[in-house]
């Protein structure tokens, strides 16, 4: 799908941000590589070796196995797992975030038809804004209004897109939901706005 195939009365869009703008692995794997050199530095330890353990158990487990993988291997003190958590949520990367290229695209038409671009995200509201705040925007910045549900209430509760919808005076036959997960779906159903599935718009399976 691109934008010329989407219904033209849609006035603003609403988007999550992992695996919908960019693809969540590349911030995770690393900050994955920040805290493995941390641990060759503190612990004496082999990063490229732990590296490799937190790469697959994030393949194989996603990542809430990550830690647990790595400190079964290594036997890495339960004390580091707070410098893990800290680290996710305010890791400078070596690299910036890409989007995805079609979203990129997508984006740059809604931007130029003077139509509106929300991300609404789920997750810790620090850590997101960090993953934002690293993106390679394209200029496109300057348009993103951005809602951390944390403060509100989680998806799929509706409040975030409610308090949207009402702070700028929008009705909701204007919006359209662009998501990935059923939560995203559920949440769109429940502030009864319009959704589409990011597998619409990217060719390449999602992790």
């Amino acid at each position: 799908m691109v934008y010329s195939e989407i219904d033209p009365r849609k006035q603003a869009f609403v988007f999550e941000l992992d695996n919908v703008l960019y693809p969540e692995k590349d911030y995770l794997l690393q900050v994955y590589y920040l805290f493995a050199n941390f641990l060759e530095y503190t612990e004496m330890l082999d990063a490229k070796a732990m590296l490799s353990v937190m790469t697959v158990a994030y393949e194989e487990y996603g990542h809430e196995g990550v830690f647990d993988s790595l400190q079964k291997e290594f036997n890495i003190d339960i004390k580091y797992a707070q410098n893990f958590q800290i680290l996710l949520g305010n890791a400078k990367l070596p690299l910036k975030l890409l989007l995805y290229q079609q979203m990129l695209d997508l984006m740059q038409e809604i931007v130029i038809d003077r139509k509106k671009l929300f991300i609404v995200t789920n997750g810790n509201p620090q850590q997101q804004l960090n993953k934002i705040r690293q993106i390679e925007w394209h200029g496109l910045e300057q348009y993103l209004i951005c809602y951390f549900a944390n403060e509100y209430a989680l998806k799929p509760e509706p409040d975030a897109i409610h308090t949207l919808i009402h702070e700028h005076n929008l009705q909701r036959r204007d919006l359209l939901m662009i998501g990935s997960t059923k939560t995203d779906e559920l949440s769109a159903e429940a502030s009864g706005i319009d959704y589409i599935e990011i597998g619409k718009f990217i060719d390449t399976p999602l992790k």
